[in-house]
């Protein structure tokens, strides 16, 4: 896998012509997607506005957290209630702040696949170095496999950046199909896939049946993140990284060390905080911290949420 430096610079001389869907050596080397990816908030002023500031400011505290990166308009982020604007507004100002280490991976899924790709491009023009594409679900009942292959091939081979298949049931009502998300990982420029769903058979599924592409899988909750590892998952983006950012890297750092013991107790102490009710206040998050929902988190005292 490539150093997010090596990346860029491949990347670079790769954007001069759409990805083709024939493997070969300087496509099928991937961006290392492995570690812990906060989803971070989006924080609205009370005229819902997007608060820079604020969000700066968490962005200040996340640097000092050793993340592989960050996540940019996910579910977390509230992407649904802003407009196309906001959204790649918000993925620059993260980028002009973030470390150049540190990966930036934005949300771009759409419900048409012409959106997507549009939105795909103006994301990596701003700086994001890999898009997560949710599934599109407004007609989940058409959404077969045939058709979400379809979906995410024509992103994917549009995309000047790699993509990542983004499962979340819980949000959308519909689950990438195991059959669509092995076929998915032959393609060149599909890195992985974050599985929100929480079902760990199937994620041991797809990460036996992917084995022979250099494709990885990203644990969506910090509830089954040990789990996860330990069916061969390189990481997580989980929402409770937002306000225990240094337990979820330790507990990464225990399960990629094969310290499986002192994970389960770690594990065990997250899994209270992870199912934490809307406006309970978070055990060991400290001074400053605000316990709200998934869709609203933030490691400031003054978020809010857009109606």
């Amino acid at each position: 896998m490539l150093s997010v430096q090596m990346w860029r610079r491949a990347r670079s001389l790769l954007s001069r012509g759409a990805w083709t869907r024939v493997q070969s050596a300087s496509t099928a080397a991937r961006l290392d997607l492995s570690g812990i990816f906060p989803p971070i908030a989006t924080p609205f002023t009370t005229s819902e506005d997007v608060d820079y500031r604020r969000l700066e400011e968490n962005l200040q505290k996340y640097a000092k957290i050793p993340f592989k990166g960050l996540v940019v308009q996910g579910s977390n982020g509230e992407y649904p209630y802003l407009t196309e604007e906001e959204r790649v507004e918000v993925v620059q100002a993260v980028r002009s702040s973030l470390q150049p280490q540190k990966l930036l991976m934005a949300g771009s899924g759409c419900e048409s696949t012409k959106a997507t790709l549009q939105l795909t491009e103006k994301m990596a023009a701003v700086g994001a170095d890999v898009v997560l594409v949710v599934t599109p679900c407004f007609y989940k009942g058409k959404m077969d496999s045939q058709a979400l292959i379809q979906h995410f091939t024509k992103v994917a081979d549009s995309s000047p950046v790699p993509v990542v298949l983004y499962s979340v049931p819980a949000n959308t009502g519909l689950e990438l199909p195991v059959d669509a998300v092995v076929q998915l990982s032959q393609h060149p420029n599909i890195a992985g896939l974050k599985d929100s769903g929480g079902d760990i058979t199937r994620i041991g599924l797809i990460v036996h049946k992917t084995k022979g592409q250099d494709f990885q899988l990203l644990a969506g909750s910090a509830g089954f993140l040990m789990a996860a590892y330990s069916v061969g998952a390189v990481g997580g983006v989980c929402a409770l990284a937002n306000v225990l950012g240094q337990e979820l890297c330790e507990l990464e750092r225990l399960c990629v060390s094969g310290r499986w013991e002192e994970a389960r107790v770690l594990q065990q102490r997250l899994i209270e905080p992870n199912a934490a009710e809307v406006g309970s206040p978070c055990p060991q998050a400290g001074d400053g911290v605000v316990w709200l929902p998934r869709w609203s988190l933030s490691i400031t005292s003054s978020a809010t949420h857009r109606s």
